[in-house]
Formats: C-alpha cells, structure tokens, sequence
C-alpha cells in the first residue's frame, strides 16, 4: 500500500461544502436506509429548533452568518478514482438529502427563488443523477423531488419504502412559523451554519477500520452520563453512591435492549411530562423553553431546575428518594410501555393502536407519563396510560379523516399545555378530561362523509380499516384482530382495494367526469381490505360477480352480502347491540358508498367515542 494510500483527512465541511454538485455511493456493507419516524422527527425539530433560537423578525440575511452553527455529525467515505463511498453515515445523508427534496418542493409552493437543487442532484453531459447515487431509490427520489410524493410498491426493498414514510414526517414535522418570513433565512443557515465532519481514507481497508472505531468506541459523555455524574455528585456516602450506580447501569443496560438512544428519550420523556413549564411560542424569533432545553440538554436543564422536582442540592436523602423511589417508578411506565407498543397486549391495545398510527414520541411518551403519580398502583398506571393513548390515537385519526395535520411542530403547543393539565390527576378526573377535550376538537367524525384514499395516505387507510375490521370481528366473537390485518403475521399482508374496478366507461350514468368517479371510488366507503393477490384474480369483476367472493373474507367485506345476514347471531347481536346500520348491497353505486361511509363513521363513533 503507498503513503497515499494510508493517509486520512479529516474535515468539518458546511452542508453546502458536502452536496452541492458532489457525488457519492454507498458501500456495500452499508445496511438499508432505516431511520424510523422518531428519527427523521428529532432531526427536524433540532435543525428548525436552534436555527428559531437565533433567528429575530427584522434581522438583515447577512445577519445568518453569525447564527449559532449546528454540528449534525461525522460521517466517513472512501475516495478512489475520484469517487467517493460513503462508508458511515448513509442514514443521516440520506436523510439531509430527503429534507432538502422536501424544502426544495416547500419553496416552489411559496414562490421561493433559491438555490438548493444542486444539493440533491448534479447534471453532467446533460445527465442528472441524485448526489448520493443509489440506483434502486432513484425513482422514489425522482417521484418525490417532482411531485411531493411516493406510493410504495409491492416489490420496493426497505430502503424505497422507508423513504417514503419519512418524507411524508418531515412534510408533518415541519413547522409551519418557518414558511414566511423566515424560510429564505433558514435555506441560508442549513446550507451554511450546519456542519458536518467529512472523514476521508483513501483505502478500503482504512475506511472500514475507521468505521469499526466510530462505531464501537464512543468516547463522548452522553446528557444520560452527565446527569448520573451529577445526581452521584449529591451523595455523600460512598454505599449510597454504589447502590444508586448500580441501579442506574442496569437501568440503563434495560433501555439500551430496546435501542442505544432509549435512556436518553425516557429521561426527555420524564422530565418534561412530569417538571417542564415552559415551550417555545410557534413563531419565528422565540426562544427556547423547558420543553426544547430538554430535548437537547437535559443534564443541565435539571441541574439548573432542581425545585422543580422538589430536590434540595444539600440533602442526599433528596436525591435518594429520587432514584429509587421516583426514578424507578416512572422507569417501569416507562418500559410498559415500550412493551406495549411491540404486540397487541391485553388491556394495553391502545399503546399498541397508537404506536402505527399516532402523534410524535416526543409529546406523546410525556403526554402518557404525566398523570402518573408514583403511589400509582400498577392497575392505575396501566388504565391511565391506556386512556391517554385512546385519546391520543383518537385525536390522531380525527385529524387525519379530515386532511388535517398532526406533526409535531403542528400540535407542539396545544399537546404540551395538555401534559400539565393532565399532572397528578386521579384516573375518573384523567377521563373525564380527556372526554373533554375531544368533545372540544374541530375536526369530527363527519369528514369521513368525504373522507377518501389519496398518493399520501394508503397507509393511514390501511390503518382505519384495520381497526374497524378488528374490532368488528372481535366484537362479533372472532379470534382475528387489528394485528391481524395491519401487521399480518405469518400471512399473506392485506391490502387496500376498491369494490370498484378502474372503469370509468362502466359508471357514466352516475358521472359526467372521470374525475368525480375517481373521487367517489377512492371513498373510504367504497374500499376494503384483502389478502394480497385476492383481488388481482376478481378485482375486474362487476360488482354483482364479485359479491360471492367477498364471502370468504372478513366481516367488514362480508356484510356487503345478504348471506352475511343469514344464521349469524354473533354478528347480527354486535350489529343491533352498537346501533350500527349494517346491511347488504345488492348493487353498488353512489348512494351504496355513501352508505358504507355512514356506516364508517358510526363504528368509528363507537370505537373512539363510546365508553
């Protein structure tokens, strides 16, 4: 190997200095892109967070230039032949590059005229190509850059897939105080305040030891060590100090199963559901509060706020009791539930339901903590977590039916003024509260009346007719399940089809428009769920030939059929017993899919709404 080759350069490169008009690939150990909601919704909120708590109305562009600089991490590639490899670091690239995809779309919608476009792709030879090459995600990222949007397919590896879901968090998570004034200032502060640190080997072979390195020896204090130093720091004896460790290390040794970042979002959880006062105002030029100085530094918010925990600096018995009685009640929540949101857990299942379909860790995990009070019994804590994840997931899917964002930057506000008026109550005062507040929501069961299936909601879909097809075959006596249709384990996965084949031609009594008939088959009355392929093999049919098949499926498809309604008590009891209006459909039109959609929205009505 020459002296060339040995050398490693290393170097801390503005955004601007990474992108723009540079191409990379990526190596093939490289896993596949997996960054999960949480992720993607962490990293917006940290770049529009400390970018809002430079940024004053009023202030000149120039101005950006002494903003606070944001440090979002190495990452490590290999150059050869004038090629570069990403060889650590893809996932956070991949992600900077889907966030400026969405920035670039944003600012086209604003009538914006800045340069950001050769930070996504370079054209060479009248070729363009994507600055991170990776052929099999380049029609997403095509899809996404020239049309806001991906409908996954069938035979999309995880990468594509997770792409799409993140670009559609990032379209979420965006706040909306940074799309006037401010935007053109927060282009000029990513590209030229965020700072990465580009570590280049010039062989394979000192890529990948770099790469071993970083990831196994990690030598940074994290704000999880710092705030143990501290609260050890408190104790004067020395068998005091040891217990408290050991305790710690095998807290923390628990969080770290479920991933290395857990301690960190428990400790975030905790003390904001349980001590912070203050959030930052939605508009551009506010500062950061309790709740954004305990995202990012929570060491020292709580070594600065210790009244608010009712801790005295002087007195270890304090800080005793904080560990091991406070700390290890909120802990054990806290991993209830983690628990809860893997599998459909009896008594826990709105955990569960919430996890696929819900609001920002960041205000929910809080929101879920917040009325617990450690004399809880742990019967209370779990039917007070429960309550709050039904009216979380409620509040999600009331939203979501009628088009209306749920995002973290969009809810932030009025999420966290819920976490303190959710402290310290009594289960009966916690629902009752919560009743409240859905009864206050704009958004109501009504806009399922227009509620239809778009490029960007397939999965929320997916989502909402799992839930009523679970819960009207479980209430109908049926062993199946939510999990068995959204999750699909160990089957085939459903899908979301249409009772309706793409035949315009077929439907022209009824509309004058291809248009209106896409609008109406698109209904959430007029869809179902299947296994996939079921419908591929009927799913052409007209309706009155498709009826029989539908026999052999769920409930939900089943009652379109009048032999649905034929020596089945079970179902027929459910039917009567919830007031729903069930019945079959000979033919299929207009008024049939109004129909379903009423009969939608009262199951939804009992679900979120019933006691």
């Amino acid at each position: 190997m020459t002296k060339e080759n040995h050398k490693i350069d290393a170097d801390d490169r503005k955004v601007f200095d990474v992108l723009n008009e540079r191409k990379y690939t990526v190596d093939y150990f490289q896993r596949e892109y997996s960054w999960e909601q949480k992720h993607i919704e962490q990293l917006v909120d940290d770049l529009t967070s400390t970018f809002l708590d430079a940024y004053s109305e009023g202030d000149q562009r120039a101005a950006v230039e002494h903003y606070t600089n944001y440090y979002l991490g190495p990452f490590v590639v290999s150059s050869k032949d004038g090629v570069k490899s990403i060889i650590d670091g893809q996932q956070r690239l991949t992600s900077l590059t889907l966030f400026l995809i969405f920035l670039n779309n944003l600012q086209k919608e604003l009538g914006g005229k800045e340069t950001i476009e050769s930070l996504i792709f370079s054209e060479k030879y009248g070729q363009k190509s994507f600055n991170i090459q990776v052929e099999e995600r380049r029609v997403c990222l095509e899809k996404l850059f020239l049309t806001g949007s991906y409908e996954v397919q069938p035979d999309d590896d995880e990468s594509t897939r997770n792409m799409a879901l993140r670009y559609a968090d990032i379209a979420e998570a965006f706040p909306e105080g940074l799309k006037g004034k401010a935007f053109p200032y927060f282009l000029d502060w990513l590209k030229y305040n965020v700072v990465l640190v580009e570590i280049t080997a010039y062989s394979d072979d000192n890529a990948y030891t770099i790469f071993e390195s970083m990831n196994d020896r990690g030598l940074n204090l994290t704000a999880t060590e710092m705030l143990k130093g501290y609260i050890l720091s408190r104790f004067n004896e020395a068998k005091d100090r040891d217990k408290a460790n050991r305790f710690w290390k095998e807290s923390i040794q628990e969080l770290h199963n479920y991933s290395k970042e857990e301690d960190q979002r428990f400790f975030q959880a905790w003390l904001r559901g349980r001590y912070a006062d203050t959030i930052r105002q939605g508009k551009a030029g506010s500062s950061n509060e309790d709740f954004e100085k305990i995202g990012t530094k929570f060491h020292s918010w709580f070594r600065d706020n210790l009244e608010r925990a009712e801790l005295d600096a002087d007195k270890p018995e304090d800080f005793r009791a904080f560990v091991h009685e406070e700390m290890k009640f909120y802990l054990r929540a806290y991993l209830d539930i983690l628990k809860a949101q893997d599998q459909e857990l009896p008594g826990w299942e709105n955990v569960f339901y919430h996890r696929q379909w819900g609001i920002a860790d960041s205000l929910s995990y809080p929101l879920m903590l917040s009325s617990l009070e450690s004399a809880d019994s742990p019967e209370v804590v779990r039917q007070k977590i429960n309550e709050v994840a039904r009216f979380l997931e409620a509040f999600a899917v009331r939203r979501a039916i009628n088009f209306r964002k749920f995002g973290a930057s969009s809810i932030r506000y009025t999420m966290y003024s819920l976490v303190k008026e959710l402290r310290g109550k009594d289960l009966e005062s916690l629902r009752t509260t919560l009743r409240k507040k859905l009864g206050e929501m704009e958004e109501t069961w009504g806009g399922l009346a227009h509620f239809r299936l778009h490029g960007m909601n397939r999965r929320f879909v997916k989502f909402l007719l799992s839930r009523i097809t679970g819960f009207v075959e479980q209430r109908s006596g049926a062993s199946t399940s939510f999990t068995t249709y959204f999750i699909s384990p160990g089957t085939k996965p459903y899908e979301v089809e249409h009772i309706w084949a793409d035949k315009f031609a077929e439907h022209r009594d009824e509309f004058e428009q291809l248009h209106e008939f896409d609008n109406y088959r698109n209904r959430i009355g007029g869809l179902v769920l299947l296994p996939q392929g079921t419908n591929q093999s009927y799913g052409s049919m007209p309706y009155a030939e498709k009826m029989d098949h539908y026999l052999k499926e769920n409930l939900l498809v089943k009652s379109l059929h009048p032999k649905c309604y034929e020596n089945n008590p079970n179902f027929a009891g459910m039917a009567a017993e919830l007031g729903l209006p069930f019945k079959a459909h000979l033919h299929f039109t207009k008024a049939d899919i109004d129909d379903r959609q009423q009969l939608i929205q009262g199951i939804c009505e009992v679900i979120w709404d019933g006691e």
